[in-house]
């Protein structure tokens, strides 16, 4: 069995354990009145000899392929699904001042608004204003939720949003043409799951956090900070697409010749010539929220190894890292152990401003001992009803790292500076 049919195979099975098995609805928090949605949309691209096949029987029959498939077992069964590549559609957002998720690879989706009627409804009508793609259409099936997410600021802990992630999926084997706003949608990249299960396509998304500590206290503190800290390093898949479709009239589409970078504007920007995955011309990245929204589907997948191959966040500089490693290792440890015992879900949506705790709640099944659920519940005979996060009480010991870290490099550069004195003192007898 080839590794695009086990996909497929796996896909159809964890797709009917999801839509007969929803996930709860989530109130929103006291401090949190707002609500998003996302769709994780699906298709299945046929190979080279049934496209031929596919393409011979649509001219043959002036496009009257008969009616779509109305349940998912239905469109599985079908033998060019089952020789195709499963993909997930992603955007890159347009470029937005005031936009925490400016320039980030993310899923189509937005804000609920009043006349939405539900949460699936805003995912409905987000995907179709930001690429044009119709998921109420009869070639598409609505294929359950995963779970939701409460989302918070990473550092104040401020809740910003109730995040619900809706799965669809194209069962036509010619994918409908998109149409991007450009206000709101750089691209698309339709990208196979085998390349977001790669282990070789893990890699790390660096941020400057340094205005998240030194936010009120001016730019000289800042700089400091940012040349003291480095960046904080994220875990990130890097994205091969199969197909593209970008918005050419947003500013930036055509990249200008970069200007030489100086020490002070490199250190002012933080970058020294390396672009950022946000910007027009940098890496697709897939990271933070968005990741952890896709790995709950991608740890149902074989090799069912999504959020092992997540990664804690860190930082560039050797010793910082040295010092978060150890305040975080007992964290970490538990975490891992609760992880494999199945009592603790994978929570792995992070980025340098936002974290999303998921909300979930395993249902009564019957299943293999190590079996791995949605958003990494282990899935058991009892329900089990969990709000724990990997996340939980992380942040509060890189807090604690990075104090100590600055106490150590003032203490160095008191040292220092006093070792200086003195031997000009000496020297000046």
């Amino acid at each position: 069995m080839s590794v695009s049919t086990s996909i497929i195979k796996s896909l159809a099975e964890c797709l009917g354990s999801i839509q007969q098995n929803p996930y709860p609805h989530v109130p929103n928090p006291p401090d949190c009145q707002k609500r998003a949605s996302v769709a994780l949309v699906l298709r299945v691209r046929p190979d080279y000899a049934d496209s031929v096949t596919i393409a011979s029987r649509h001219s043959s029959t002036d496009g009257n392929d008969g009616l779509p498939p109305t349940t998912l077992a239905d469109f599985f069964a079908q033998g060019w699904v089952q020789n195709g590549d499963a993909e997930i559609l992603f955007i890159k957002r347009a470029g937005r001042v005031g936009d925490r998720w400016s320039g980030h690879i993310a899923l189509p989706g937005g804000r609920r608004d009043p006349p939405d009627v539900d949460d699936r409804a805003a995912a409905i009508r987000e995907t179709k204003e930001e690429v044009g793609l119709d998921l109420s259409r009869s070639d598409c099936l609505y294929a359950g939720n995963l779970p939701q997410r409460v989302v918070t600021t990473t550092w104040g802990k401020k809740g910003l949003m109730v995040l619900c992630p809706f799965i669809f999926i194209l069962t036509s084997p010619t994918s409908p043409s998109l149409l991007l706003q450009p206000a709101e949608v750089a691209a698309t990249h339709w990208v196979p799951l085998p390349a977001l299960l790669s282990s070789s396509l893990r890699t790390r998304e660096l941020v400057d956090v340094s205005s998240r500590f030194g936010k009120k206290d001016g730019p000289v503190l800042r700089y400091m900070l940012r040349f003291t800290l480095g960046k904080m390093m994220f875990s990130a898949v890097r994205l091969i697409p199969s197909e593209s479709v970008f918005a050419s009239s947003i500013p930036g589409f055509i990249p200008h010749p970069q200007k030489n970078v100086t020490l002070f504007s490199g250190l002012a920007r933080g970058s020294f010539g390396v672009p950022s995955s946000t910007t027009p011309s940098g890496p697709l990245l897939l990271w933070g929220l968005t990741l952890g929204i896709v790995a709950d589907l991608l740890e149902l997948l074989p090799p069912h190894n999504a959020s092992e191959l997540w990664q804690y966040p860190t930082f560039t500089s050797p010793d910082l890292r040295l010092l978060v490693y150890l305040f975080t290792y007992k964290l970490r440890q538990d975490n891992a152990r609760h992880f494999s015992d199945g009592t603790l879900p994978s929570q792995t949506a992070v980025d340098a401003s936002t974290a999303a705790v998921a909300v979930s709640e395993a249902e009564p099944h019957q299943a293999k001992p190590n079996n791995v659920g949605v958003g990494g519940l282990g899935l058991s005979s009892r329900p089990s009803h969990t709000l724990s996060s990997m996340l939980s009480g992380y942040y509060e010991q890189v807090n604690v790292a990075i104090a100590v870290f600055l106490a150590m490099r003032i203490a160095a550069a008191g040292g220092l500076g006093y070792y200086a004195f003195r031997t000009w003192k000496l020297w000046r007898r």
